[in-house]
């Protein structure tokens, strides 16, 4: 099973620049997050501060109840070995071809043989849709085809904690919707704790269990992502839609006057190529595994989690849960949802909030 990774107060620099400051949240133990935010505020500085190649000059990193920024260079080896990380382009080796590259941790790490290892690598291999291709070099192959054999060696070690840097880059929407979709098969199958770094909204808006986004060097906000895909909060409506209209510039902010200037070019009909509100309405509906992979636990642990905490949540974000639960039957097809989900689904008004009875009934035992 995944591991919970939490994070307090991370202030990163490089001299006296200052990439994020103050960011507090956790990522909960097998579950899916995504990480928002305009180029150039640190998304991939941030995962790299998590598996220890970056160091954070304040705050704490705490993977399996362990700080990996006061844990000995041992701990840390050995923290390490929970990861597989999809680096955003792959980072292969150049001069191994496709198999070498994804048995490279195996032969690091444990001590197989290579009759095993062979195994492991064309089982990873062939869930990445790279039989055959075994043999090429990473030169010889497109970016997308790269992007696939950082994944398949990112999973080798049956990791907990599984990050990914820009999984679209270098792919067409059709090979992006594969990919998202083999990630959420791969949590339903190890059920491991993953972190998705993206610009791409629709896997944002359809894939992760939980939402957050980086902005003017603060953590915007984190947590279902119900609460960020109905936020009226300027700058993540704005990143939502892809619009001018808002305080992100071609700089990471922009001034009063160009904003002014903007608006009333839009209100004399300037169109700017995004779409319209009406096309990002609401929620829309969850990516599920693929028919006959395993029931997600992390989706079932963070029903019941986002339940306890549903009265504490925005109106909108809690009306969006609700319904999602109603049309779903509650999670992955049931066909009886919690006392709280059903009797508030639907719900409109501030008054309509939910308690939690009736959850612990639906869920038993079942915590794993």
């Amino acid at each position: 099973m995944g591991v919970e990774v939490s994070v307090e107060g991370l202030t990163k620099s490089f001299g006296s620049q200052k990439i994020w400051e103050d960011v507090t949240f956790t990522l909960p133990e097998g579950e899916v997050s995504a990480l928002l935010g305009p180029s150039g505020t640190g998304k991939s500085v941030f995962l790299k501060s998590l598996i220890g190649l970056l160091r954070p000059e304040q705050g704490k990193i705490i993977i399996d109840g362990t700080d990996i920024l006061q844990c000995t260079a041992k701990e840390l080896y050995e923290i390490r070995k929970l990861f597989g990380v999809l680096f955003q382009d792959g980072a292969l080796f150049g001069s191994m071809d496709l198999f070498d590259n994804v048995a490279f941790p195996l032969r690091e790490h444990t001590k197989k043989s290579e009759s095993e290892i062979r195994d492991i690598v064309m089982e990873k291999l062939e869930l990445t849709g790279l039989t055959g291709a075994e043999g090429k070099l990473p030169g010889e192959i497109s970016g997308g085809m790269r992007k696939r054999a950082g994944l398949a060696r990112a999973l080798v070690l049956d990791p907990e904690i599984i990050l990914v840097d820009e999984p679209d880059s270098g792919l067409d929407p059709v090979r992006t919707t594969y990919l998202a979709q083999l990630l959420i098969d791969i949590n339903a199958q190890i059920d491991a704790t993953i972190l998705i770094v993206t610009h791409n909204i629709n896997l944002a808006r359809t894939v992760p269990d939980n939402l957050g986004m980086l902005y003017r060097k603060k953590l915007v906000m984190f947590g279902p992502r119900e609460v960020l895909l109905t936020s009226e909060e300027p700058a993540v409506r704005q990143f939502l839609r892809g619009s001018k209209l808002g305080p992100i510039g071609m700089s990471e902010e922009k001034d009063d006057a160009q904003m002014r200037e903007e608006m009333k070019q839009a209100e004399q009909g300037h169109n700017d190529g995004s779409p319209g509100d009406d096309e990002l309405k609401g929620v829309p509906p969850q990516m599920q595994p693929t028919p006959g992979s395993p029931e997600r636990k992390g989706e079932i642990r963070r029903e019941k989690r986002v339940a306890e905490m549903m009265d504490d949540l925005p109106v909108e974000a809690q009306k969006a849960i609700r319904e999602e639960w109603a049309s779903r039957g509650h999670g992955n097809g049931r066909s009886t949802a919690p006392a709280a989900a059903t009797a508030t689904a639907g719900a409109t008004t501030s008054g309509d909030t939910a308690s939690t009875a009736g959850v612990d009934d639906h869920y038993g035992s079942d915590e794993n």
